[in-house]
Parts: structure tokens; sequence; C-alpha cells
């Protein structure tokens, strides 16, 4: 059997989604559909390209093998729109943006409506989630990190540094006993990251700033440790541009208790000159600079 091409896009909606059901939603029809057609690649191919579990649809090594042809013709189809079609029509699609929960939801969300209405062919998806995105297996087609990636083929560029500093509600403060040094941090609820599940050592801060104290109120999710601080749980360690949108929020002890970290945008190298990955790509980066001093505020 010859393949049809058109197949290996229902193959990659498989590979990057793990399910058929997510697939389907990914390619606008039914999982059956996508059944079909996965099954005919195989037979075309005479190689059973995933392993199927309840928990979903695992590669097989032959379907890693072809993982790599695929995503070299889809980049090649890209950048022949791209270059053929021109650039308005290839400004379609889907682009997919991994970022940490308080980046994506706290100021990306907020700014990525003008790049909808600047390109309304495009469609955009933000997973604001505290993870690591794997590109080279599509999680994302744009990963803005906390950390420069070592390896891979990922290219990456600096969009910002930013501030963080102690936090807490102006309530909490005044119901509880005053903080004039961190000996007195000893007196108070501390809330931060569960420890096993810090996915960035980047984000393991609290050893540096409280010598080592208990942590009393944990979550994975950045957005539930700032809710918690705002409803006077305690204290917390918060970037200033997602504590500057909370009006009960105060630092605390900022000149002793002020940290640093960087932000990078991330893409893989067979997808940087994609048309529409370069453009939502460098949106963000634009708009990153506009605003960067939200990012490098003084907290007070």
């Amino acid at each position: 059997m010859e393949i049809d091409w058109n197949d290996l896009r229902y193959f990659l909606a498989v590979a990057r989604n793990g399910r058929l059901t997510v697939a389907a939603r990914w390619m606008g029809c039914d999982h059956a559909t996508v059944s079909r057609r996965v099954t005919t690649l195989e037979t075309a191919l005479s190689s059973r390209l995933f392993e199927r579990s309840p928990r979903g649809y695992s590669l097989t090594e032959a379907g890693e093998r072809l993982l790599t042809y695929a995503e070299q013709i889809e980049s090649a189809a890209a950048e022949m729109q791209s270059r053929i079609a021109g650039e308005n029509l290839a400004l379609s699609g889907a682009v997919r943006i991994g970022a940490p929960d308080g980046f994506g939801a706290f100021f990306l969300a907020p700014r990525i409506g003008d790049l909808m209405r600047r390109y309304p062919g495009l469609e955009l998806q933000i997973v604001a989630m505290p993870r690591i995105f794997s590109l080279s297996k599509r999680e994302a087609d744009i990963a803005i990190s906390v950390a420069r990636p070592r390896e891979g083929r990922l290219v990456s560029r600096k969009l910002t540094d930013y501030h963080l500093h102690l936090y807490a509600a102006t309530d909490y403060l005044a119901a509880h006993p005053p903080i004039v040094s961190r000996a007195d941090l000893s007196d108070h609820a501390l809330i931060g990251y569960i420890t096993d599940l810090i996915y960035a050592p980047e984000l393991d801060y609290f050893d540096e700033v409280t010598d080592g104290r208990h942590v009393h109120l944990t979550s994975s999710n950045l957005i539930a440790q700032m809710r918690a601080t705002q409803a006077g749980a305690g204290l917390c360690i918060l970037p200033d541009f997602m504590a500057v949108e909370a009006a009960n929020l105060v630092p605390v002890l900022a000149d002793e208790i002020a940290l640093t970290r960087t932000f990078w945008l991330i893409v893989h190298a067979d997808l940087r000159d994609t048309v529409r990955v370069r453009t939502v790509a460098d949106f963000i980066a634009e708009r990153v600079a506009a605003d960067r001093a939200l990012f490098l505020s003084t907290a007070g």
C-alpha cells in the first residue's frame, strides 16, 4: 500500500497527545476516524506504531522512528507554505504555548487577544501548568521556562529577569506578631511548593530565604499559593508581576528577602522558522520587552 500523507497528521496527533479522544479534538473529528487513519498507516508500513493500553497510546520503536520523519515532513510542509503561499496564508493553524502557571495566567492570557485579532486564522492554546514541556514530543510548540535548556535540538532566548519577594495579606499582618527580621518568621505560617513536586530547581528557594524553616501549607500551583496568601493563610514568596495584581498583598522584609529568576522562550529547532510559530514567539518576546518594568518592579 502507498502511504497517504494525511495519515501522518493523525499519527502525529496521537503521538503528541497519547489518547484517541484528545487527538480527535485536536484534529476536529471523531476518535473512530483517528483510529482508522492510524490503522491504515500501520498497514501501509507493515509496522505496529503504538502500544495500546488503558492508559493510552505509547509509541513503539517503529513509531519513534516514524515520529522523526513525520515531524520533518510537517516542518517542510509548513516552510513550503510560508515561502510559496505567503505569510498571510501561512498564519493559520494551531500554536500551543506551554508556560508556568503564573506567567501563562497573569501575563500572557490578558495580552494574547491582541495577537488573535491581528491573525484570526491562528488557533492559540495556552497550557498554563507548573511543569517542564517536552518540545521534542510536541507537548508544546513554544515553551516558557525558568531554566535554559542544556541539551536537545532546542533554540532558546532570554525573555527577561523577574523579581520575587516575600508577601503577606494586610489583614494577616495586622493579626499576627510584627516581622522586623528573618528570625521573626519562626512565629508565622509559610506557604510554598510541595518539595517533591518542584519541577525546576530554580523554584526551590525557601531554604535560601528562611534557613530551612518548615513550610506549613504547600501546593504545586503558584496561583493556589497566591490565593491562600491573599486569604490570610500565611506568607509566600511570589513574583512581583503577580503580587501587583492583588491590592491586599504587601512585601515583607523587602530589602532583606529579594530573589531574581529568569524566563526563557524555547522552540524546537525544526519549528523555529515556521511562520506561525515564529510570529507567536516574536509577539511574546515583544510584549515582555514592552512590559519589562512589570517584571523588574521594586516591591513596596
